[in-house]
């Protein structure tokens, strides 16, 4: 099997990252995926092209920038149930179709990009949000935005909270994805996020285990 990144690049999957190639590990079989309509190179392997920023947050969680066609078959192979949208345009029809065609659920939690210092992230948003995450029920989940990078980074960093990792640690993953991009406003919503009203809510996925 090869891998092929968002900028076209193909890789073998020995050389991916290392929760891309864990992940990558539990995918489907060649014959399975090609029959369902995967890409394949010239050598007639199959490649699964991830949508931007994809990454997996947890056991059944997932992370990325919108997806599109040339992303259909490798979401096909993590079997999702549910993805969470947090743009609030129109979904693209083709996708749509693809997550239905699928049996994937669609969550639309429409949050306007702010840029600083216009900042105005809804809070009740977010936590209507993560309480679809903490549902076992909706897993495999995709949470996605346009590029992976804020509005998904405060999702997965008020997620961490409520895993208890260090504030260090989620700023560390947050300015991973969103890089020179990383906004103070974001970073300081992950830390005054009530998560009070969600520690109700079971979590049985890795990382919320000690």
């Amino acid at each position: 099997m090869k891998l092929e990144n968002s900028n076209g690049e193909i890789f073998a999957e020995n050389n991916a990252s290392e929760s891309l190639v864990s992940f990558a590990n539990g995918l489907q079989s060649p014959n399975s995926a090609t029959a369902n309509g995967a890409d394949v190179d010239k050598d007639g392997e199959e490649i699964f092209v991830p949508p931007l920023n994809f990454a997996m947050v947890d056991n059944g969680i997932f992370r990325a920038g919108f997806p599109d066609s040339a992303n259909f078959g490798f979401l096909k192979s993590l079997r999702l149930r549910s993805v969470i949208c947090l743009c609030p345009e129109p979904y693209p029809e083709a996708t749509s179709e693809f997550l239905k065609a699928n049996g994937i659920r669609l969550y639309q939690f429409g949050i306007d990009a702010f840029k600083e210092p216009f900042v105005n992230i809804p809070e009740h948003t977010v936590r209507e949000a993560l309480q679809v995450v903490l549902d076992v029920r909706n897993h495999p989940v995709l949470i996605h935005c346009k590029r992976g990078k804020h509005r998904t980074g405060c999702i997965v960093g008020c997620l961490r909270r409520l895993q208890r990792w260090c504030l260090s640690s989620v700023f560390d993953e947050y300015q991973r994805f969103a890089a020179a991009k990383a906004r103070v406003s974001d970073q300081r919503f992950i830390e005054l996020f009530d998560i009070s009203s969600l520690k109700n809510n079971p979590m049985s996925f890795s990382c919320s285990k000690k």
